[in-house]
């Protein structure tokens, strides 16, 4: 096998170019399936009959049972390898966003939602555990391609979802033909599953003797920054369309904008933000990011309109978005011989703040007003550059010369 560390595009071995593009298929099915479950919520009420005040239930159930499965998934891929996880993993999730499709009684979507959210915790973390351990072999910055993937899969999924509803489909009508394409092709894409090796040629996270100690004081700036993103990615996603047409007075069509918007501005952002990681580096483009994110939220609490406020959640998606897939890039650096736990326990903090994202901007806005509480998230993000120097490059270099020096090491 050649030297997964070396550093032109054209050394890199085959099998990791495989590999990049099957985890890449994975995020992006991933995307799908996440975006056709929660932009169908009204019709989940509907069809099993879910009180307003009920629903927050089964929503919180989701993140809680997910970070459950990124809790095992630690234990798990200890014993194996992430790999594994992550192929038989995304089959459940696919299979239980079917039964949620398929389901008439409560106990039904219960069990569907249960299964879902265990099996996306576990998802999530062995794909960016891949991820990490891939953008090691490669030397450079390629993790925020992936989650460009998972980008493209939410529009996808939302597009798909869009038309269901528009055709007036039944869930199961909408997800079985979604869930007969991706799953074949899931199972068939995980054959080509790899994982990078160090550049002296070890696999790091395999090796007993590089394993280190996991020290959480040294994960807890990376865990605040990763739960203050996702308060940022959940207030938009929650509360966008209800903020520019109760707020800003927009119509209701226009009102479903905001969040195609930052959907589509996720994605662009992070098509290239892997070329600006390789030249700026890595805290250059998460001070930026954070600079542009709290930027929008300002715009969107200030806004005079609704035009104004989509400028605002213009300027979020291209901020946010590159933060998340660095934070997990960093846990990698941070611990090379243990990123695996790293990136288990990081993720948990990516439902921690989802789940406190959108209660705390309801609360807020309820009880002072709904521009003051978008002032709040805005702080939190301008915490991340406290954090900054977390995502700065270790003396320990890849090896290779291909990128400049202050930002060789990015994961």
């Amino acid at each position: 096998m050649t030297d997964a560390g070396m550093t032109r595009p054209g050394a890199v071995d085959p099998g990791l170019r495989h590999g990049r593009a099957s985890l890449a298929l994975s995020f992006g099915v991933q995307g799908v399936a996440f975006a056709l479950l929660v932009t169908r919520i009204p019709a989940l009420q509907d069809q099993y009959g879910i009180s307003d005040g009920l629903l927050p239930v089964f929503l919180a159930a989701v993140p809680i049972l997910a970070g459950a499965g990124s809790v095992l998934t630690e234990k798990v891929v200890a014993r194996v390898r992430p790999g594994v996880v992550l192929r038989w993993a995304q089959p459940l999730v696919l299979l239980s966003l079917l039964g949620v499709g398929a389901g008439r009684q409560l106990w039904h979507i219960a069990v569907a939602l249960g299964l879902f959210g265990l099996a996306v915790g576990a998802l999530d973390a062995s794909m960016n555990m891949m991820g990490v351990s891939l953008q090691r072999a490669y030397g450079r910055s390629i993790m925020l391609g992936f989650h460009a993937a998972y980008s493209l899969g939410g529009i996808a999924g939302a597009s798909l979802a869009w038309v269901g509803a528009r055709w007036d489909l039944s869930l199961l009508v909408s997800y079985l033909p979604v869930v007969a394409l991706l799953l074949p092709a899931a199972l068939v894409g995980s054959r080509w599953y790899t994982e990078g090796r160090s550049p002296d040629g070890g696999d790091a996270d395999t090796s007993k003797s590089a394993r280190g100690a996991l020290s959480f004081k040294l994960l807890l700036p990376l865990c605040l920054v990763m739960c203050f993103a996702y308060i940022g990615d959940s207030t938009v996603s929650n509360w966008s369309a209800k903020y520019l047409q109760d707020v800003l007075g927009s119509s209701e069509q226009m009102s479903t904008l905001p969040y195609n918007v930052y959907m589509v501005t996720t994605l662009l952002g992070r098509a290239v933000g892997d070329l600006g990681v390789r030249r700026f580096g890595a805290v250059a483009v998460v001070r930026g990011g954070s600079l542009l994110a709290a930027g929008g939220f300002a715009v969107v609490a200030g806004a005079p309109g609704a035009w104004v406020g989509m400028l605002g959640f213009t300027m979020l998606g291209l901020g946010l978005c590159v933060i998340v897939p660095q934070t997990f890039a960093a846990a990698g650096r941070l611990f090379p011989g243990n990123s695996d736990a790293a990136v288990a326990r990081l993720n948990i903090f990516n439902y921690v703040g989802f789940l406190v994202g959108s209660p705390l901007v309801g609360v807020l806005g309820d009880a002072w007003s709904y521009r003051g509480a978008m002032l709040v998230p805005m702080v939190l993000v301008l915490a991340t550059l406290v954090y900054a120097r977390s995502f700065a490059p270790s003396p320990a270099r890849y090896g290779g010369g291909h990128e400049r020096p202050h930002t060789a090491d990015v994961g």
